[in-house]
């Protein structure tokens, strides 16, 4: 399939990516950003450095393009985030034909980054994805990032400290397996790689969600139904919810065909998870 230099391979989707890519092979290249620090809840100053390192890359990127000749031989993937686009966005479902309205500092950093996406694509003849992703869970996620409800649910269950939910019960989310996300961003890299043999160079805008989206109530009744108790959790106020969308059902009407395929049941995902931080657990504190 392609040559990738995956920028973020140790985190939580980079090394999904990377045990996806292992799986395929061929001739060209790809660049897939799925690296970076910032949430929700980051301050402007961390999130303009990101932007800024991204920025950096993308430029030297194009000089090497260039100098080679090589525009046409590959792609640019960038995970993008659809919580924070479409966080004040109203009529969910959401698509990429939604106008994108942010909540946050950080939806409003991830809309620049893609900006800066498409800038480099113009300038360089390397075609582009920015692909607005829902969340994402499974084995491997950093808590450390204070991310991931699946993750601190899971981490809960085997710990005396629960996991603390600031929240309304009803707020509904797509939740979107790690290692199925890896497959679809290599899915869309090798049709952005197609369609610029057969077009030219392409910008493209895609979601990559389930499609299936339950509400905070419907994931701890998972979480009963596998601990077989009450999930370890406590209700609490934060200003930080103010910038969290309500209701952030997706969906794609970009290359919708990629996402007819099988999918981890979101049960089957959460065992996985737990079985994660069980296996953590054993290994020391979480």
């Amino acid at each position: 399939m392609i040559h990738a230099w995956i920028v973020g391979a140790r985190g939580l989707l980079g090394a999904a990516v990377s045990r996806a890519v292992d799986r395929r092979d061929g001739a060209r290249w790809a660049v897939v950003w799925v690296a970076g620090a910032a949430v929700t809840s980051s301050g402007r100053g961390q999130l303009d450095a990101e932007l800024d390192e991204f920025g950096v890359v993308l430029d030297a990127l194009a000089d090497v393009v260039r100098d080679r000749g090589a525009s046409s031989a590959g792609a640019v993937f960038y995970s993008s985030s659809a919580g924070g686009v479409y966080g004040g966005a109203v009529g969910a479902p959401f698509d990429e034909d939604t106008t994108p309205a942010p909540l946050s500092d950080y939806g409003r950093f991830k809309l620049a980054a893609e900006r800066r996406l498409d800038r480099f694509s113009r300038e360089s003849g390397v075609s582009v994805v920015a692909g607005r992703i829902a969340n994402l869970y499974g084995p491997g996620q950093k808590l450390g990032k204070m991310q991931g409800l699946v993750s601190h649910l899971a981490k809960a269950q085997l710990s005396p400290t629960p996991a603390a939910i600031f929240v309304s019960l009803e707020t509904t989310r797509d939740y979107i397996y790690i290692d199925d996300c890896a497959e679809l961003v290599l899915d869309v890299v090798e049709r952005a790689e197609r369609e610029t043999v057969e077009r030219g160079r392409i910008e493209v805008v895609k979601v990559l969600a389930s499609g299936d989206a339950v509400t905070i109530s419907q994931l701890l009744g998972h979480f009963r139904l596998l601990a077989k108790g009450h999930p370890h959790v406590m209700l609490g106020s934060s200003p930080a919810a103010s910038l969290q969308g309500l209701d952030l059902r997706l969906r794609s009407v970009v290359w919708s065909d990629l996402d007819r395929r099988a999918r981890t049941p979101l049960p089957a995902g959460i065992r996985a998870t737990m079985d994660d931080m069980l296996r953590q657990l054993q290994q020391g504190p979480l």
